[in-house]
Parts: structure tokens; sequence; C-alpha cells
């Protein structure tokens, strides 16, 4: 049982990581957020696929793949920059007792699907396009999953908003912040991606945005919970979140100049 709270708010949660048993097998609050996560991502772009380039159906494939081999790119991701804390190859594969990374899953969501759509003759900018607003939204749902865990928080904070763990802290509450910037991030989507002028802008928009968001986020992490490639100074998700933002702001104006040759 871990008690959350927001003391300044008199908000108080008291969350056991598990929602319910099937016989002596625990289901976790965590599996439950992402899968309703994954959903509300999948409703969302399934809606109105079609008129914006991308049949159902192949929707559907997609999505599928990507829950699959994002996972795997998540715990991949996770393991290859955390060696020390495994015994084994089959202690590695326990996705069970934790260990994922968001950009794992990302980069391996993103490889898949560009496979998918080169096997079938589809337009990758596009179909990437069509995705980004449900990648914002499972991205936004999914960080409950850390509040529920008591995990993945924050620095200390005197800000009213601050956040308690067991009595610990208060520190800032990442997983709010970050679900906060992604829910803005898809309000800009939807309000301007009708305006683009070429395919792959509005999923450059999503990966600088989300990357920004990320890069600033990190820097306000518990070092407990950073995986450093410069210990203490940079962490691997900030430089990830650099490369990423730079890659977005080349690929938005190439794609840009080639539509209005």
């Amino acid at each position: 049982m871990n008690t959350v709270s927001f003391p300044k708010a008199g908000v108080t949660f008291n969350i056991r990581p598990e929602a319910f048993y099937i016989g002596q097998k625990p289901v976790y609050w965590y599996a439950i957020i992402i899968i309703t996560g994954f959903l509300l991502a999948f409703l969302f772009v399934f809606k109105d696929c079609q008129k914006r380039g991308l049949k159902r159906e192949h929707l559907t494939d997609i999505s599928l793949y990507c829950l699959i081999f994002g996972i795997i790119g998540a715990r991949a991701y996770y393991v290859l920059f955390s060696l020390d804390e495994f015994d084994g190859l089959l202690d590695m594969i326990k996705i069970w007792n934790g260990g994922l990374a968001i950009y794992g899953g990302i980069i391996a969501g993103f490889v898949t699907a560009f496979i998918y759509c080169k096997i079938h003759a589809l337009s990758v900018l596009n179909t990437f396009d069509v995705c980004s607003g449900g990648l914002f939204i499972g991205q936004a749902v999914g960080r409950f999953g850390n509040f529920v865990n008591a995990e993945v928080y924050g620095r200390p904070t005197s800000l009213p908003w601050g956040m308690t763990i067991n009595g610990h802290g208060p520190v800032h509450p990442l997983f709010l912040y970050e679900s906060l910037w992604n829910l803005t991030g898809l309000l800009i989507l939807v309000l301007f991606r009708n305006k683009k002028t070429a395919d792959g802008q509005v999923f450059c928009f999503y990966l600088f945005w989300y990357s920004l968001g990320r890069l600033f986020l990190e820097s306000l992490r518990d070092s407990e919970f950073v995986l450093y490639l410069i210990p203490g100074v940079l962490g691997i998700s900030q430089a990830v979140a650099i490369a990423a933002m730079i890659f977005a702001a080349v690929l938005f104006i190439t794609v840009t100049k080639k539509a209005s040759r």
C-alpha cells in the first residue's frame, strides 16, 4: 500500500499496485492504465483515419504490432542502460518485475510502423501524421501508471501542488506535468493539423513538442530514476530528446521546402 498525498490541496490516495486477482495472479493498475491509454489512443485515431488517408484495417494492424514491439523496445532500452541490475538473460525478460523506458517503446513503435508502411506501400509520413494525436493520448494516460506505482517522481519542491509519497516529500509530481504537457500538445495538434502543407509536419510537431517536454522534465526528476549518459550532468533521455528535437526541426524544414517546390 502506498499513500500519495497533495498536502496543500488536502487530498490523499491510498493505493495498492494490484487492482484485483485472477486466482493467485495479480492484475496491476499499471497494466490496466497502459492498456486504457492504448485503447483511447486507438479510438481517437480510428474515428477519422480513413478521411486522412489511412485505412482502418492498416491502422489496426499497425497498432497491434506497435503495442507488441513497443513493449519489447521499452524493456530492451531499459535493460541496455541498466545491465548491472540483472543477474542474467532470464532476469532481463521478467518484465513483470518492472523496468520499462518510454523512449525505447517510442523508437521501437516508429521502426515497426515504418517497416509496415514500406511493406504495404503506405506513405510513412502521412501515417505518422495520422497517428501522432493518438501518441499524445497514450502517453498522457499512461503516465498515471507511475502515479499508482508511486514512482518516477521529481525533486523536492515547496510549490502548492507538491506531492508526498508515504510521508516523504513534497516532490514534483512529474507524472502530472508530463500528462498535462501531452494534453496541451494534443490540443495544439487538433487545432492546426488540418492546416498542414506537407506530409510529416504534424509528426514533426509531435516529436519536437514531446521531446522538449522530456528535456525539461528530466531535469526535475529524482536522480534515482535517471539513466545517465554523463553522470550527474546529462541523462540518456535528455540526450535522446535533444537529438529528436534536431531531427524533427530538420525534417520539418525539409518536407516543407519539398512541398513548396
